[in-house]
């Protein structure tokens, strides 16, 4: 895998973190925006080992907020590792996500819910150090979600602008089946496949394990690892400490706050 490969692999991993009961800890996302007035943060490592080496992020934060019903705004803020083997190991700030989730079905008995998450990369990362793309980039996909029971199924798939020369605008889509073991502890498998991102280069077919712990209503762990089927990654892996709150969160706060 050339070095430019392994580059592309490190804007991928802080571009699609993946998002995240749905989303994280897979890159297969859903259509199910952050409640209105709510957040979601999360400290996260996302890691993949192949023949040529590491590469991921360590780690990268992101935020959602439901900034109406059924919209959320969404960022992540990575810094990136690139460590390829027999070469010179880069670490630093990568490409920053951008993002709108935007849910315009809502599930019913026999319908899904449906929506949108327009992505785009900026460049913020270097390039040179193989931490960054150089160009803004773009992923434009649609999410499907249904549930039955305690088990539930979403997935989708999208189309991924990736200027710049030698780079080829990619296709992505992927499935992901989850259950609700109990209350607090869900696990999920996931599927996708994405083409190439590079002029002569191949796709990648692979798969996922996750598990998404429930410590209270508001601190959760996620967790996948997973490899490729057919393509390049010989190991991948996604953990995460997640915080949720709404308004009420800072509402106590304050509260605390004036009391001091």
């Amino acid at each position: 895998m050339t070095r430019k490969f392994v580059r592309l692999l490190v804007l991928l991993l802080s571009g699609l973190a993946i998002n995240a009961l749905a989303g994280p800890p897979f890159l297969t996302d859903d259509p199910q925006p952050v409640d209105y007035q709510h957040w979601e943060f999360y400290l996260a490592s996302q890691h993949t080992q192949t023949a040529d080496g590491w590469a991921g992020t360590a780690p990268h934060i992101e935020l959602n907020y439901g900034v109406i019903t059924n919209v959320q705004l969404h960022l992540i803020a990575p810094l990136a590792y690139n460590a390829p083997s027999g070469g010179s190991t880069h670490y630093g700030y990568g490409d920053t996500e951008l993002g709108v989730k935007f849910r315009f079905v809502q599930e019913t008995e026999n319908l899904p819910q449906i929506g949108i998450f327009p992505l785009m990369e900026i460049p913020t990362g270097s390039e040179s150090r193989g931490l960054g793309s150089g160009h803004v980039q773009a992923f434009l996909p649609l999410w499907l979600q249904k549930s039955f029971g305690a088990w539930t199924v979403y997935g989708g798939g999208g189309y991924g602008i990736n200027p710049g020369v030698g780079n080829e605008n990619w296709g992505f889509g992927g499935v992901v089946v989850q259950r609700q073991i109990t209350k607090n502890f869900l696990l999920g498998a996931e599927i996708y496949h994405r083409t190439t991102m590079e002029t002569g280069g191949s796709g990648d077919t692979a798969f996922n394990l996750g598990t998404v712990i429930d410590f209270t209503e508001n601190h959760h762990l996620l967790f996948s690892a997973g490899r490729s089927l057919d393509g390049p990654v010989n190991f991948q892996l996604y953990v995460a400490y997640q915080f949720t709150f709404g308004p009420e969160f800072f509402h106590s706060f304050a509260h605390c706050f004036g009391h001091q």
